[in-house]
């Protein structure tokens, strides 16, 4: 059996706080705000990973109400919902993912953000797709006043699949 799941997620950009994806800091004067360390790229990952698997949402997993979870590292996530996969009998096939940001160009650092993913994943860089765009000007996006993602994973059943 196989699966898809679509993940999503946005958060603004301030100052004071590191600009934080796909467990790759990033040089940049804003960074995003959030509960974690706010990596929009994981936390997509993430969702659609959960999506996938029909196991709920990472807000279901990880609340912002959870003072544990205090600017904790999104890879920490990451490799709690592999473990999550891992226990309901799924294999990652594939994620493809798109980081929406204005500034500032994060192509330079794609591809440590596939090793980064893939390391925490348990898979092939090979098997990720990060691709980067703007916003054209237009939106919260376009102004710089934040950032999102978007991701869509495969999951294929190792055994009973629920």
């Amino acid at each position: 059996m196989i699966r898809v799941g679509i993940g999503y997620d946005v958060h603004p950009l301030v100052e004071g706080r590191q600009l934080i994806l796909g467990g790759i800091v990033i040089p940049s004067t804003k960074g995003l705000a959030g509960h974690s360390d706010a990596d929009v790229l994981s936390h997509a990952i993430a969702d659609a990973l959960l999506g996938a698997a029909a196991l709920g949402s990472i807000g279901k997993h990880f609340p912002n109400e959870d003072s544990s979870l205090k600017n904790i590292s999104s890879l920490v996530l990451l490799d709690r919902v592999n473990a999550l996969l891992d226990k309901h009998q799924w294999k990652i096939v594939n994620i493809d993912s798109t980081i929406n940001l204005e500034t500032p160009r994060v192509s330079p650092y794609i591809e440590r953000m596939r090793e980064s993913v893939a390391g925490c994943l348990g898979i092939r860089p090979d098997q990720i797709s990060i691709k980067a765009t703007t916003g054209e000007g237009l939106g919260f996006i376009g102004a710089g006043d934040g950032a999102a993602a978007h991701a869509i994973v495969l999951l294929e059943s190792t055994g009973g699949g629920s």
